[in-house]
């Protein structure tokens, strides 16, 4: 395999790599006329085009967009995966580029963590059928997964559950005794994001705000609106505890904001939005002051209100929302995408 533009080289070095995963010899990397796959960039190609010609007894020729030739590359994987028992490859010419710009997947940490190796092989699937967006769901009720370091006890506390429930076992309450714990170092999350972007990925991490908040709230009571001791969730469902509308929360949440966005350098941000029960908001005077000042009529806008301010700090930094379809309520922000 050899490639006539030296920035291939980078996915050469990937396609061996998943070569060697599935089982075989990596390609030897030389300049051959006979025998080889000569992958080039077509400037005249859109950016995940590619087109594969094979001259039988001679080359197969892989020519692509600037991530067309790496999906080219992947085609050629799964052909091999395939073909295991074949001492041979031959195929048809093949011409694809996709339907759609965003192909993604979403992979939750929170509930269920998955060590750094997993988040790699994540990845490898998702590369090998032609995904170019990681949705990396990191904070939840269940558990805080990435470390902040202005925040400690994000991780210290957050990233730690007792147990889990059992089954169905919602009343009377069953846990299963098994205590949860685990979260990617900053480190950790710089190794993932590199690791993607050689795989044509992008990794979009999700802060969830203003509510699925009790890992957060349970390392930081200060930040709710009850402000009183509180665990990390064992049980699945929506909590009735969430972020106060005080000023104080929004400087800690544009502080994790501020890390999360040094260490992903993707356009959007997902901040969740979803499942937002309004019962502490209704009770909190705080959060009735806050109505009251910014003239908001119910606790739906003062959902967006919330949502709103959040945008502006974000894209005040260059980047853009993604929320899901629940910040639709109370007004949504222009700038703002949706994951409905």
């Amino acid at each position: 395999i050899y490639a006539s533009d030296s920035v291939l080289n980078q996915d050469i070095i990937v396609f061996n790599t998943c070569l060697q995963k599935s089982g075989f010899e990596p390609m030897g990397i030389k300049k051959s006329n006979t025998n080889a796959v000569h992958i080039q960039i077509d400037p005249q190609m859109k950016d995940e085009e590619y087109r594969m010609i094979n001259k039988p007894g001679l080359s197969l020729e892989i020519r692509g967009g600037k991530h067309g030739v790496f999906h080219g590359l992947m085609t050629l994987w799964q052909y091999k995966q395939l073909a295991k028992s074949e001492a041979t490859l031959s195929m048809p010419e093949i011409h694809d580029y996709p339907a759609f710009a965003w192909r993604g997947m979403h992979l939750d940490v929170c509930r269920h963590f998955f060590p750094k190796e997993f988040v790699k092989k994540y990845i490898d699937m998702l590369a090998l059928h032609h995904m170019n967006t990681f949705h990396w769901h990191l904070t939840d009720d269940q558990g805080w997964r990435i470390e902040i370091r202005k925040y400690p006890l994000l991780t210290q506390k957050g990233s730690k559950r007792k147990e889990s429930l059992l089954g169905k076992s919602f009343n009377p309450y069953k846990g299963d005794g098994k205590p949860v714990e685990g979260f990617y170092t900053q480190d950790d999350v710089r190794e993932i994001v590199r690791y993607a972007a050689q795989r044509h990925i992008t990794v979009i991490p999700e802060i969830e705000m203003p509510g699925h908040a009790m890992a957060a709230l349970s390392a930081y009571p200060i930040y709710s609106c009850r402000k009183t001791p509180m665990e990390v969730m064992t049980t699945w469902g929506v909590s009735d505890d969430v972020f106060c509308t005080d000023e104080s929360t929004f400087k800690f949440l544009q502080d994790i904001l501020d890390e999360v966005m040094g260490l992903f350098p993707s356009k959007f941000i997902h901040i969740g939005g979803d499942e937002v029960p309004k019962v502490r908001w209704k009770a909190c005077a705080v959060c009735q002051k806050t109505m009251k000042m910014n003239s908001l009529k119910d606790e739906h806008e003062l959902q967006s209100y919330f949502i709103k301010r959040i945008d502006q700090y974000v894209t005040s930094k260059g980047r853009n929302i993604i929320g899901w379809d629940e910040i639709l309520e109370g007004g949504v922000p222009p700038s703002a995408s949706i994951t409905s």
